[in-house]
């Protein structure tokens, strides 16, 4: 996570939803509909607000209420805690959090108010998943497409606690129970993933932060797992021409926006949105 707040082929089925053609992620799971290639995106984990018309898809978390009419997508942080939990994980499941070499919790260096999960043992797992799935199972009840599983990459942080094997494997669960309700999953970020999050995990399309900013330059290796099935978020904290960049190079194919890093809701004096 860096920021907090083609059609299918002859597998895909056109679905309608909300009076919108979106593309099925095929006939193995023919109730999961994906978000329509290259429709406007609008990003709003950071607060609900209305979105523009000609908006296909919005992001919100999943405390929000989707809208009606569009193709709505969940976010849920289901490798790390947020803030506002951070004590209820401490006091009630400390055991399902990494920790560090003296015992203390490991928190997120890029975003301190957040403890990593300890996703490292198939119990751990189970465990997780009697509370992460049902967050899961609200966003299908609340009548959302998708959700968006968040800081897929948390091994790169834990010091050597969590594995990419013990990311897949949560993942591969989180997959199976979006799934299991009709919903679409993504693969955020990790673009070192390859072709694990798609053939292994079951990620059915990619959400990818500052993909062309010259630190990562990793817009291509989404597109090469998830063909034009990718949605990329770039923001304004860094030089726009990632962002130009981008629209000039791929965003007649693909989901492109620049927002500000906390995306925040329109109305805000720190409010960016733009779309090519």
């Amino acid at each position: 996570m860096r920021s907090r707040f083609a059609l299918a082929g002859a597998a895909g089925v056109v679905v309608l939803v909300g009076g919108l053609s979106f593309v099925s992620a095929g006939s193995a799971s023919a109730a999961v509909v994906k978000p329509p290639v290259n429709g406007q995106f609008d990003y709003q984990i950071g607060g609900a607000y209305t979105p523009a018309a000609s908006v296909q898809i919005v992001d919100r978390d999943r405390s929000q209420k989707p809208v009606s009419g569009k193709y709505n997508i969940c976010y849920v942080n289901a490798f790390q805690t947020q803030p506002d939990d951070r004590s209820w994980w401490s006091t009630n499941h400390a055991d399902l959090l990494v920790k560090k070499s003296n015992g203390s919790l490991l928190v997120d260096p890029d975003w301190p108010d957040e403890y990593l999960m300890d996703i490292s043992t198939a119990a751990k797992r189970d465990a997780l998943m009697a509370i992460v799935g049902p967050w899961i199972d609200g966003c299908a009840t609340s009548k959302f497409q998708a959700v968006e599983p968040d800081n897929i990459d948390s091994y790169t942080r834990s010091n050597g606690v969590l594995t990419q094997t013990n990311a897949i494997s949560w993942a591969t669960a989180l997959a199976s129970r979006a799934h299991a309700k009709g919903l679409a999953i993504a693969q955020k970020n990790t673009a070192e993933l390859g072709s694990l999050g798609r053939d292994t995990a079951k990620f059915d399309f990619a959400i990818a932060e500052e993909c062309n900013v010259a630190d990562y330059n990793e817009c291509g290796d989404y597109q090469a797992v998830y063909g034009n099935n990718v949605i990329e978020i770039e923001y304004t904290d860094n030089a726009k021409s990632a962002y130009t960049k981008s629209c000039s190079t791929r965003g007649s194919a693909i989901s492109i926006i620049l927002r500000d890093r906390e995306v925040v809701p329109a109305g805000n004096s720190a409010y960016h949105y733009e779309y090519c």
